[in-house]
């Protein structure tokens, strides 16, 4: 079994100032909300940052942004976030673009414990600047190697008390590949069931790959709210 903590300010305690964070989500889509709220009030900073992207001005780790907290954002989106635009303009904010699928397979590749790999994607782009570049089969391929971190920050639907993990549809994106590369996975769970209870065939997240658990309530705000006139 693994540990269930009762504060998220216990959960996040040992992220410290400098830390590389991973954060599972797509949008506001998934987000560990309640950890990263508690982040946020913890005040540590030069972090680096691993997400699909950097969330919106007031919600997800745009609080983070708000709060000066990260160094170096690595993301593939930052549309929706006018303060992140703010920062990198100013040279406040280191930032390296990567396209989603590689950002994905980076991530995944980290977890996997795989060093590197190649890809077409980026091949003659700005991507490329610096990277290998090499031919296979008469194609170019981009070399990109594997990310982990020292902290992984996953959000679930459900969740049993020895760690293993389901993700509600969409809200699954990033968060496995993100939960397999941390060195330590803090999972926020909506509901904790007892061992046993989940499917084994449905389980997205094995034990394995999480150290610690705890339950969060979610406000699972919108990002662009659409509506009929």
């Amino acid at each position: 079994m693994k540990p269930v903590l009762t504060t998220f300010t216990e959960a996040v305690k040992d992220i410290k100032d400098g830390s590389t964070i991973m954060v599972g989500g797509f949008g506001l889509v998934g987000i560990p909300e309640n950890l990263i709220l508690a982040l946020a009030d913890t005040g540590v900073k030069d972090l680096t940052v691993i997400s699909n992207n950097c969330g919106v001005d007031d919600w997800g780790l745009g609080l983070l942004l708000q709060n000066k907290q990260i160094k170096k954002m690595i993301g593939s989106y930052v549309g929706e976030n006018k303060e992140f635009e703010r920062q990198v303009l100013s040279g406040e904010l280191e930032v390296e673009l990567v396209p989603q699928g590689t950002l994905a397979e980076r991530i995944r590749a980290g977890g996997a414990g795989i060093p590197a790999f190649y890809t077409p994607a980026g091949v003659g782009t700005p991507i490329a600047e610096g990277k290998e570049v090499r031919e296979f089969n008469g194609k170019s391929y981009l070399l990109e190697r594997g990310m982990t971190a020292d902290f992984s920050l996953v959000r679930a639907y459900k969740g049993d008390k020895m760690g293993n993990l389901v993700y509600n549809k969409t809200a699954r994106n990033f968060s496995p590949m993100i939960a397999a590369a941390g060195k330590v996975t803090i999972a926020e769970v909506e509901e904790l069931v007892e061992i046993g209870e989940l499917d084994p065939d449905q389980i997205h997240t094995p034990s394995i790959y999480v150290q610690e658990l705890i339950v969060g309530k979610q406000q699972k705000k919108i990002e662009r709210l659409t509506v009929q006139k």
